[in-house]
């Protein structure tokens, strides 16, 4: 019995670690450890999120942010550990121009 309530933990803890997306006052927030990969439009435009489960969410920047595709990023967040649309910021690392995240979309659905 210890077993099996032990190894269901262990699977609701891998679930948490993989959960996707939260929704924090109506909006789509990603947390930041289930983020495995970025890749940003060449034109500066959005930027796909890939999440350690596979999923895809695109998110259409507020604005042109043409200096992103070149250089890395780091976040400039005001919550704990999660990314929110229409809320959070980046600030591109070479140039230090700050884009602001618009809505995501959910381009690929969860496995």
């Amino acid at each position: 019995m210890k077993r099996l309530l032990s190894n269901m933990m262990l699977a609701g803890f891998a679930l948490m670690a993989t959960a996707g997306p939260v929704l924090a006052d109506g909006k789509v927030c990603l947390n930041l450890r289930d983020i495995s990969s970025t890749d940003a439009s060449k034109d500066g435009s959005s930027i796909d999120f890939k999440l350690r489960n596979g999923t895809i969410y695109h998110n259409d920047l507020q604005g042109r942010c043409p200096d992103l595709w070149f250089s890395g990023f780091k976040w400039v967040i005001h919550g704990p550990d999660q990314v929110c649309e229409n809320a959070e910021s980046l600030r591109v690392l070479e140039s230090g121009e700050v884009c602001q995240l618009g809505k995501f979309t959910q381009m690929t659905p969860a496995p």
